[in-house]
């Protein structure tokens, strides 16, 4: 193992790119706010449900992306109450900022936040969402911890991350043609990547390990719709951190030969002009 420092060393690298990676896509993630939520709501509303945030609560989304799972607690919090809003790249707040003005969300704040290492007091929030990212984060036990120190006593954390890769074909289905044709390297199994807590023991091993109760964990199923091909590509191109800076970097024929491999793979899921994918997560929720 790296010394500390040395791995300190490589944390801060691994979150700069992070960071870089999340940003470059986050416009992309705006322009396509409706057809994710369209297709990702079953998600958050489990979160929501299971939260069970009450009027006066203050919530805390980490990771929030375009927040779709903290602008719904919204109402629930109600005028007395409040959403804050996070995510640890300015893009992506932004985008979050401009989704709840246009929903009328009046009582959210939003903050650039690393949660690693959080700017909030102890005990000073009620409930803490997390969609989609834990897996992704670069200290899992970190992030766990300080989602612990944040909460008051009794507090409840919902969280979703991604079930295994061959039942997420959507996320994966790419990764497995860039990688086939040699463009990046076969996948690390204990590197981080979307599917890096589709083990449930895994799970319960890093949420117990920072102070929770063992937690509930209950598979949330929803189809990934896309009208037709070009869909899905801009999908792929427009939102996906890990692949849309490798698939813009390629000269125009290996990028064509990517998207042709990519149809030919996923033509199993073909519904009319476009695809109907299944999709898994593993929704938790500790206290």
């Amino acid at each position: 193992m790296p010394p500390p420092a040395e791995m300190s060393g490589q944390h801060e690298t691994a979150r700069k790119q992070s960071r870089a990676a999340w940003g470059a896509v986050a416009s992309g993630w705006y322009a396509q706010r409706e057809e994710l939520w369209k297709a990702s709501r079953p998600v958050s509303e489990w979160l929501v449900r299971r939260l069970d945030p009450k009027p006066g609560d203050t919530v805390l989304e980490l990771a929030a992306g375009l927040a779709d799972t903290g602008l719904m607690a919204a109402p629930l919090v109600g005028e007395s109450g409040r959403v804050i809003v996070t995510d640890f790249t300015s893009e992506m707040v932004a985008a979050a900022r401009q989704q709840a003005e246009e929903l009328g969300v009046q009582n959210a704040e939003f903050r650039v936040l690393d949660a690693e290492r959080m700017d909030l007091k102890t005990d000073s929030v009620d409930g803490v969402f997390c969609r989609w990212a834990y897996m992704l984060m670069i200290d899992p036990p970190a992030a766990f911890a300080e989602t612990r120190r944040v909460l008051r006593p009794g507090g409840r954390l919902a969280f979703s991350v991604w079930a295994a890769r061959e039942r997420n074909p959507a996320l994966s289905l790419v990764g497995g043609v860039l990688e086939s044709q040699g463009h990046i390297s076969p996948p690390d199994p204990k590197a981080l990547s979307a599917f890096a807590m589709a083990d449930p023991g895994r799970l319960r091993e890093l949420v117990v390990g920072a102070g929770f109760d063992v937690p509930e964990i209950e598979e949330v199923t929803f189809r990934w719709l896309f009208a037709d091909r070009d869909g899905y590509w801009r999908y792929v191109t427009d939102t996906s951190a890990s692949s849309s800076f490798i698939l813009r970097s390629l000269p125009p024929e290996e990028q064509a030969k990517v998207r042709e491999q990519v149809h030919e793979v996923a033509r199993q899921f073909q519904s009319g002009e476009g695809y109907d994918f299944p999709a898994v997560c593993l929704n938790a929720l500790t206290y």
